[in-house]
């Protein structure tokens, strides 16, 4: 099945620091293409792989699970740690998820997070109902193009495949679960207005982290999609200093 224009993975050959970038729900990777040559063009190596089931068709979503998701996320960093000598990852919304994930499995591996409206928790009863309802009701209204500025669209499917918006919270579950073994510094995006993630999300990240790990800065004039509005450049500018920051290259 071919790929929906635009929704193609993206990958940088540059310096020894690598960056895995990991796109959201019923996304794809042009929601952080942007991002992810901002920081190619700062010379780090970069991976922004195509989650399963995304860029398609919101049927063929259906027919894949959160493991699914999370094996691509593993694929492309074992890709990554092949060709560097340490790696960052970032992700919006459910891909911060993945990204939290990744750190509390792959351990020192993973050198730091920068997250963007993570998500962590249901905030509909809706997808409480998902394991009953998706029996029922393969698909419902798009959650996707959460975008203060104009002119400006996610691409994203039009309708949110119920089967596959159930194993989220089989994702958030196990995520937090395991919170505690997140040791990484971790830099949060948070918008003021998300009309997608509420507040819940950060709060669990705050209680389970302390304040010296975690960074959260706000995003005033953007909805979800935050990498695509108004403020993306500050986040992408606020990543590479996170990076540089961090990064044993820059400190050699």
């Amino acid at each position: 099945m071919p790929v929906l224009p635009g929704a193609e993975p993206y990958s940088h050959q540059g310096g020894p620091t690598g960056v895995l970038l990991c796109h959201g729900f019923t996304g794809t990777p042009q929601s952080l293409r942007p991002w992810a040559e901002y920081l190619a063009a700062a010379g780090l190596t970069v991976s922004l792989p195509r989650l399963p089931g995304h860029g398609l068709t919101w049927q063929e979503m259906a027919r894949t699970r959160w493991e699914d998701w999370y094996a691509e996320i593993e694929r492309a960093f074992d890709d990554l740690r092949s060709t560097t000598d340490e790696i960052f990852v970032m992700g919006l919304s459910m891909g911060a998820t993945l990204a939290l994930r990744l750190a509390e499995l792959r351990d020192t591996a993973v050198r730091g997070l920068v997250l963007v409206n993570p998500s962590l928790v249901s905030d509909t009863k809706l997808l409480l109902l998902g394991p009953v309802l998706k029996l029922f009701v393969p698909s419902v209204k798009a959650i996707g193009s959460d975008i203060v500025m104009e002119g400006v669209t996610e691409l994203a499917y039009e309708r949110t495949p119920v089967r596959a918006a159930a194993e989220l919270p089989k994702l958030w579950k196990i995520t937090r679960r395991h919170l505690d073994q997140v040791t990484q510094p971790v830099l949060a995006y948070k918008s003021t207005v998300d009309h997608v993630v509420g507040p819940a999300s950060i709060e669990i990240l705050r209680k389970a982290l302390p304040a010296s790990q975690l960074d959260v800065r706000q995003c005033p004039d953007s909805y979800h999609v935050a990498t695509l509005d108004n403020d993306a450049q500050a986040i992408f500018a606020g990543s590479l200093d996170f990076v540089r920051s961090r990064s044993h290259a820059g400190k050699e």
